[in-house]
């Protein structure tokens, strides 16, 4: 999990909370709504997070 989340978090800066949410919805195997104002980062997490 560690090398997971250090390896969105050189994609996604400055929102390490959001990360962790990320991966603890991914590992709970749920459902995750990010909303956001458009341009902060939104689909680069969710890119991230398949490729990682």
């Amino acid at each position: 999990m560690e090398r997971v989340r250090t390896n969105v978090e050189r994609v996604i800066e400055g929102k390490p909370e959001v990360v962790s949410s990320a991966l603890v919805v991914l590992l709970a195997e749920g459902h995750l709504l990010i909303e956001d104002v458009p341009g902060v980062g939104k689909t680069m997490l969710s890119k991230a997070l398949a490729r990682s």
